[in-house]
């Protein structure tokens, strides 16, 4: 089989990659490049040679042709502008999400020749082939599942895509890597929003929607306590980087008209937690589900709700955790599970 493997210089697609080869598969590699790590290099040190120098001795290791592709303009349309509109608005974007739907199996599967059956990456995920259809099945490593951030694919995109690592534990692929002697054996996993690379987040915000003080106030009797430098720089059920004593102290809401950021103690911060979602614009990775008892992720880690959807109307999913959660924010992404299958996701209002 002909496979479009996508590389990182990391240890993860690197692996994949030498699997592939064992499995006899005809393999060639591709690099994306994306626009930040040009256009906004100045802000710190930006991955691109490091990730090539890597990407170019595993290729040269087992004679795979490599090469690169620009994706800088589908990376701003379809990912960053989003990200920058959502921070603007107060809400919590997760590009990730998007980056993974609309850049990897979107823009990179149109650009790539279809004599490619299939496209690898090193995602810790897997797919179950159904026959007329493929479903997502969370990763066994619950820390490392991606599943949160593959939500968004669709049955299109799910025949055409293989994770070669997706049924391994982490702690496994390094020794893979070791046994492989591949020269990025050693190299540390990468951290953050997948276009940032070592750009620290912050410094990417600033330099889109800059500074404006604004005052912190505690939600619990409406006195200022603190200032802060944009309601944008911060995120509901933050804890770290406020600056206030006498904490800790956790962000529970932001009113983006008057720039004001609302904390609470953690006295009383549960207080706020919720117990009920309100969703919108689900995106099912077959279809939406038939039973109304599932498990949720708020975002992504090991943590997984009990719950169930009491209503669907409009367009609109509510749902209703069996506990609460104190860190739910609008514009995060509520993600749905059978078990260990991911079924989609949904923006929360």
């Amino acid at each position: 089989m002909k496979i479009a493997v996508l590389i990182s210089g990391g240890v993860d697609s690197s692996v994949a990659l030498r699997l592939l080869l064992d499995q006899g598969h005809e393999v060639h590699a591709f690099y994306l490049k994306i626009w930040l790590e040009d256009d906004l290099a100045f802000l710190g040190e930006c991955p691109w040679e490091d990730d090539m120098l890597h990407v170019r001795k595993v290729c040269e290791q087992y004679n795979v042709p490599m090469e690169i592709v620009p994706l800088q303009k589908e990376y701003w349309d379809r990912v960053v502008d989003y990200a920058i509109r959502e921070l603007k608005q107060g809400r919590t974007p997760s590009p990730d999400i998007f980056c993974n739907q609309r850049i990897k199996f979107g823009a990179f599967f149109d650009a790539i020749d279809d004599s490619f059956e299939k496209v690898a990456t090193g995602h810790y995920a897997q797919t179950e082939d159904c026959g007329d259809h493929v479903l997502l099945k969370r990763a066994p490593d619950p820390v490392k599942d991606q599943t949160y951030f593959l939500s968004h694919l669709n049955q299109k995109q799910m025949q055409r895509i293989l994770f070669p690592i997706g049924h391994l534990q982490k702690n496994a692929v390094r020794e893979l890597a070791e046994q492989f002697d591949l020269p990025n054996k050693n190299r540390k996993d990468s951290q953050g929003i997948c276009f940032l690379g070592k750009i620290k987040y912050p410094d990417f915000v600033k330099a889109h929607l800059g500074e404006k003080e604004g005052a912190i106030v505690d939600i619990n009797n409406g006195k200022s306590i603190g200032t802060h430098n944009g309601f944008w720089f911060h995120t509901i059920g933050q804890r770290t980087g406020l600056g206030l004593g006498g904490g800790p102290w956790y962000v529970v809401k932001k009113e983006p008209d008057d720039n004001i950021v609302f904390v609470a103690h953690a006295d009383h911060y549960k207080e706020d937690a919720k117990d009920s979602l309100l969703v919108s614009d689900a995106s099912w990775i077959y279809k939406a589900p038939e039973k109304g008892d599932l498990q949720f992720k708020l975002r992504h880690g090991p943590n997984m709700l009990n719950g169930h959807i009491t209503t669907i109307a409009n367009g609109q999913i509510e749902i209703k955790l069996e506990e609460k959660d104190s860190g739910v924010a609008p514009g995060q992404f509520c993600i749905f599970y059978d078990g260990d299958y991911c079924l989609g996701g949904a923006a929360i209002l």
